[in-house]
C-alpha cells in the first residue's frame, strides 16, 4: 500500500511539473484507439488483415511528446519505408531471376550490403542528427519486404498493405500531434533559452550581496537558503543537448505563431552555447565567494563598489536580453549595461594599480586576483552574448521596441548653473535612448545609429535671440562622447608592476 502511495506521489509530482504530459499521455491513448479500428472493423480487416498491426507499431515508436519530433520520425518512417520496400521488390524480382537454387544466396548479399552500408552511414554526424531513425526503419523494412518475398507470392501486395498502414499510423499521429494542444520544440527552445539568461542573471545580480557579506554575521539559515538559491546556475551546464534535440526538433517543424519556417535555430544554439561558457565562470566564481583565502574586509571594502558594478551590470544585460527574446522585440538597453560594466572594469583597475594591494598576502592576492579574472572574463561574454542576440533578432527579425529617425532620447534632468550665472550657463545632460555612435570607419565622426547611450555636454546662451528666426546667430554647442572600454585581463593587472608585495 505504500508503495502505491509512493507511486500516486511520483505521478503527481511529474504531472505538477508539466501538465502537458497528461495531455500527450491522452493524445497517444486517443492515437492508437483510433488506429486499432483498422483491426477491429470488419471490412478494414478485409483489406489490410495482419498487416493493420503496422499502424499500431507506427504510433507506438512515433508519437512523441512535440510536433517536431512526431513529424521527424514520421517523415523519416514513411520515405525509409517507401524507398526500402521499393528496393526490397527490386532485390527480390532480381534475385528470382538467378533460379530457385542462387536466389536465397543473392537476397542474403543484398540484405548484408544494404544493412553494412546503412549502419555505417548511421554514424555521419549530420546523418545521426536528423535521420538515424530513418535509417534504421530502412534496414529493417528492406530486409522484411526481401526475406519476406522469398515466402510470399503476391510481393507487391504485401509491400501495398505495409506501406498503407504505416502511412495512416504516421499521419494519425502528425494530425493528432499537431491539432489536440500541440507542444512546439521551438517554442520549448526559445523558453528554454530565456530561462537560462534569467538564471544566470540572478546569480550575477546577487553575486555582490553573498560575496561581500560571506564573512559577516548573520541568520546561517538564511545564508545557506540564499546560497542555494544562487546554484540554480547548474542547470545551465548540462543544457547542451536538450537545446540541441529541440532545435533539430524544431527544424522539422511548419510556421507556427512568431516562429517561421526557417527560423534561425541555429543562432540559438550559438547563444546557448556563450551562455553555457559564461556558466562555467559563474561555477568557478561560486566556489571563491566562501574561500578561506580572503583579503582583508577593509581593503575588499574599497573594492567593493566596482566588483558590484561588474557582476550587478552583467546581470541586468543578462535580464534585459531575457526580456528582448521573451517579447521577440529588439532592444538596446543591454549594451548600456554592459559599457557600464565595462566602465567599472576601468575603475576596478584603476584602484588596483594604486597600490591598495600592497599589503595583503600572496595567498589571499592570488584567490582575489582568480575572482577578479573571473568576473572580467563575465563582463566580455556577456559583451559577446548581447552581440549574439542582436545577430538573432535581426535573422529572426525581432520587432523593433522603439522607432525614431535618428536620435529617440529619455527624459533629460538638467544641472542647475551656479548661483550668479545668468549668462552661459553650462548643462550637462545624459541621453538614455537608443542611440549609438558609429565605430565605422567609413562614417563620419557623430554619426548616429542605434543602440548606445550618449553623455551629452550642451552649452547654451541664454539669450533671448537664439529663438530669432536667425538660428545661425545662436550659441548651441553640442558634444558627444561615448565610454571607451577595452578588454582587461587580471595579468594585466598583475604585471602593471604597481601591485608588489
Amino acid at each position: 500500500m505504500e508503495k502505491v502511495r509512493e507511486i500516486v506521489r511520483e505521478g503527481r509530482r511529474v504531472g505538477n511539473e508539466d501538465p502537458r504530459r497528461v495531455v500527450h499521455a491522452f493524445k497517444v491513448g486517443l492515437a492508437l484507439a483510433f488506429v486499432s479500428s483498422f483491426y477491429y472493423y470488419q471490412p478494414l480487416y478485409d483489406n489490410f488483415g495482419v498487416n493493420a498491426m503496422w499502424a499500431v507499431m507506427t504510433v507506438v515508436v512515433v508519437f512523441e511528446f512535440s510536433v517536431g519530433a512526431t513529424l521527424g520520425k514520421g517523415i523519416n518512417r514513411a520515405v525509409a519505408t517507401l524507398i526500402a520496400g521499393g528496393l526490397g521488390i527490386g532485390a527480390h524480382h532480381l534475385a528470382s531471376l538467378s533460379g530457385p537454387t542462387v536466389e536465397p544466396i543473392l537476397l542474403a548479399i543484398f540484405v548484408f550490403i544494404q544493412a553494412a552500408l546503412s549502419t555505417f552511414v548511421r554514424f555521419f554526424p549530420r546523418v545521426k542528427a536528423r535521420y538515424d531513425y530513418g535509417v534504421l526503419i530502412f534496414i529493417l523494412t528492406f530486409a522484411l519486404i526481401s526475406v519476406s518475398g522469398f515466402r510470399e507470392d503476391e510481393i507487391l501486395d504485401l509491400a501495398h498493405k505495409r506501406l498503407s498502414t504505416v502511412m495512416m499510423g504516421g499521419v494519425s499521429c502528425v494530425l493528432i500531434s499537431i491539432f489536440v494542444c500541440p507542444v512546439w520544440a521551438g517554442q520549448d527552445l526559445h523558453s528554454l533559452l530565456a530561462s537560462n539568461f534569467d538564471t544566470l542573471a540572478h546569480f550575477l545580480q546577487e553575486f555582490g550581496e553573498e560575496y561581500f557579506e560571506a564573512t559577516e554575521d548573520g541568520d546561517i539559515k538564511e545564508v545557506e537558503k540564499r546560497r542555494r538559491n544562487l546554484e540554480r546556475y547548474k542547470s545551465v551546464l548540462n543544457s547542451k543537448s536538450n537545446e540541441e534535440a529541440l532545435a533539430n526538433f524544431a527544424k522539422w517543424e511548419p510556421r507556427h505563431g512568431v516562429f517561421r519556417f526557417r527560423h534561425p535555430w541555429k543562432q540559438y544554439l550559438a547563444v546557448g552555447a556563450l551562455l553555457r561558457q559564461c556558466a562555467y565562470r559563474i561555477d568557478a566564481l561560486n566556489s571563491y565567494i566562501n574561500s578561506d583565502m580572503q583579503i582583508p574586509m577593509d581593503v575588499k571594502k574599497k573594492l567593493e563598489e566596482p566588483l558590484r558594478r561588474m557582476s550587478s551590470e552583467s546581470g541586468k544585460s543578462m535580464k534585459e536580453m531575457s526580456n528582448s527574446l521573451k517579447k521577440m522585440t529588439k532592444s538596446s538597453t543591454s549594451d548600456i549595461h554592459v559599457v557600464n560594466s565595462q566602465s567599472a572594469c576601468k575603475t576596478l583597475s584603476t584602484l588596483l594599480k594604486s597600490g591598495i594591494l600592497n599589503d595583503v598576502e600572496p595567498l589571499q592576492m592570488i584567490s582575489f586576483m582568480t575572482t577578479v579574472s573571473l568576473l572580467i572574463d563575465i563582463v566580455n561574454l556577456t559583451e559577446k552574448i548581447s552581440e549574439s542576440v542582436h545577430e538573432l533578432a535581426s535573422a529572426a527579425k525581432f520587432k523593433n521596441k522603439m522607432k525614431s529617425d535618428s536620435v529617440s532620447t529619455s527624459s533629460a534632468v538638467p544641472i542647475k548653473s551656479h548661483e550668479g550665472d545668468s549668462d552661459d550657463d553650462h548643462h550637462v545632460v545624459t541621453i538614455l535612448g537608443d542611440v549609438v555612435t558609429s565605430n565605422n570607419e567609413g562614417q563620419s565622426h557623430g554619426e548616429s545609429s542605434v543602440d548606445s547611450c550618449h553623455h551629452v555636454a550642451i552649452e547654451i546662451n541664454d539669450d533671448d535671440s537664439i529663438h530669432d528666426k536667425h538660428e545661425e546667430d545662436s550659441n548651441v554647442h553640442v558634444q558627444t562622447s561615448r565610454v571607451s572600454c577595452v578588454h582587461t585581463n587580471a595579468s594585466d593587472l598583475l604585471n602593471s608592476g604597481d601591485i608588489k608585495k
